[in-house]
């Protein structure tokens, strides 16, 4: 009767704290391995128990070596005293000899008792860390069991979290008894147990909220690439997603802004800015500053840094709230963000937009100018002038010889050829000369002339 209640206690066991029967016999097997060597056989003993786990019924055996020479009594046994059990014992053979548990005295019990009941928390331990190491990095539901000054206590199931007063939402009042969401920022495993660390200030908070509210984001349609936070104040998120009919911020907001404000309200009134993610940083950086408008953003990779020129009259705005927007927007997008609105850039000289690029491409083109000109060496001029007087001596002695050549043909020309005979000039005889083509003509009247004619 008692054994049957001992495995009806097993499974009220595994029921209530999860530990499951297999664990709690192994360690039972264990303890009682344990407390039968301390106080009847010695640590060399080899022992083995065997629990039916339908009837929780006990047997306990000792094993012992067949030896010639028997050098220690604790798990050896001469071959006379191993053919007194049994005469068909050899040397080698193993005796099995079964232990009645009722050996076991009010000591060994209260031995047997404690070991089972520390192995029994080991695996309470165990248990518990594998099962919220799990939910690490995501939001469970519980109830706030006790509120004190420096932190709250929240039941999370089997067990409570520690909720420290700096990362509950600055401006919340949390009460006993209250249901509330809670983001599993840590699960340790100490000496004292397992110790599960919860928030409400994470920026992974409001990414866990988004994916419970938007569908899309959960079956992963639409991503959050990045979330910052001021808890209780700000946040930002950007999304992206690759399918070109869906509006990620759309998405995200839901219809008549039902989706996001489920957020808000869950996070105590704090605002939200959801900006859409850019692989360009010039396009995230604007977009990551909204609502304030951006008039250009120069990148500068080496520094991983940004200049961003705003209208005046956007400057306080995209700056924010003691600096929170830029900070924000730094913390979302990765950058170094410098802000300048439009005069304080023309006071300081900055140029940007189509006159930089304009200037960048006329620095180009003059430090191509200034490029020095490699000069020979002075042997090389040399030799080259030398090669180039020669050519010129070359080329002149040729050219004499062609002029005296030229000049002995012409001569001959002149003497076969005589030109008396004009008749074939006579058609120019018919041209109308106009004395206004005289060499005499005032030129300066050229314009007039033409004017009359």
């Amino acid at each position: 009767m008692a054994s049957k209640k001992f495995i009806q206690a097993l499974d009220l066991l595994e029921s209530e704290k999860g530990i499951k029967k297999e664990i709690v016999l192994d360690a039972l097997k264990e303890a009682l391995e344990k407390s039968y060597k301390k106080n009847y056989g010695g640590p060399e003993s080899i022992i083995r128990v065997e629990i039916n786990e339908i009837n929780g019924k006990i047997r306990l055996y000792e094993i012992k070596h067949v030896v010639d020479d028997v050098n220690d009594e604790d798990y050896e046994l001469s071959l006379e005293e191993a053919q007194m059990i049994n005469p068909k014992y050899q040397i080698g053979d193993d005796v099995v000899t079964e232990v009645d548990p009722e050996v076991f005295g009010r000591l060994a019990a209260i031995q047997t008792k404690q070991l089972l009941k520390q192995k029994i928390r080991e695996a309470e331990k165990e248990t518990l860390y594998n099962e919220y190491i799990d939910k690490k990095d995501d939001i469970i539901n519980g109830t706030v069991d006790r509120v004190e000054e420096r932190f709250a206590i929240i039941n999370i199931g089997r067990t409570g979290a520690l909720l420290p007063l700096n990362q509950q939402i600055p401006g919340e009042k949390i009460y006993e008894g209250q249901r509330i969401k809670v983001y599993v920022s840590d699960v340790e495993r100490n000496t004292k147990g397992t110790h599960i660390g919860v928030s409400r200030t994470e920026p992974g908070l409001v990414k866990r909220l988004f994916e419970m509210e938007v569908p899309e984001i959960y079956d992963g349609t639409v991503e959050i690439k990045s979330v910052s936070r001021e808890a209780g104040d700000r946040s930002k998120i950007a999304v992206y997603t690759s399918h070109e009919n869906i509006d990620p911020i759309g998405a995200c907001v839901g219809p008549k802004g039902s989706r996001v404000r489920n957020v808000v309200n869950e996070l105590n009134g704090e605002m939200i800015d959801i900006v859409e993610w850019s692989e360009d940083p010039v396009v995230y950086i604007s977009h990551a500053l909204s609502p304030s408008d951006v008039v250009h953003v120069d990148i500068d990779e080496e520094k991983h840094s940004a200049l961003v020129i705003v209208p005046d009259n956007q400057l306080s705005l995209a700056i924010g709230k003691r600096g929170q927007n830029a900070r924000l927007a730094v913390r979302l997008t990765g950058w170094k963000i410098d802000i300048k609105s439009v005069s304080e850039a023309a006071n300081e000289g900055i140029i940007y937009g189509e006159d930089a690029e304009f200037e960048k491409s006329f620095e180009a083109e003059m430090i191509k100018e200034d490029e020095p000109v490699i000069e020979e060496s002075f042997e090389d001029k040399l030799s080259e002038t030398d090669e180039e007087l020669q050519e010129n001596f070359e080329e002149n002695d040729i050219m004499e010889e062609d002029s005296d050549m030229y000049q002995e043909d012409h001569d001959e020309s002149e003497e076969s050829e005589e030109f008396d005979d004009y008749d074939d000039y006579d058609e120019y005889d018919d041209y109308d000369y106009d004395p206004k083509y005289d060499e005499d003509i005032d030129y300066d009247e050229f314009d007039k002339y033409y004017d009359e004619k």
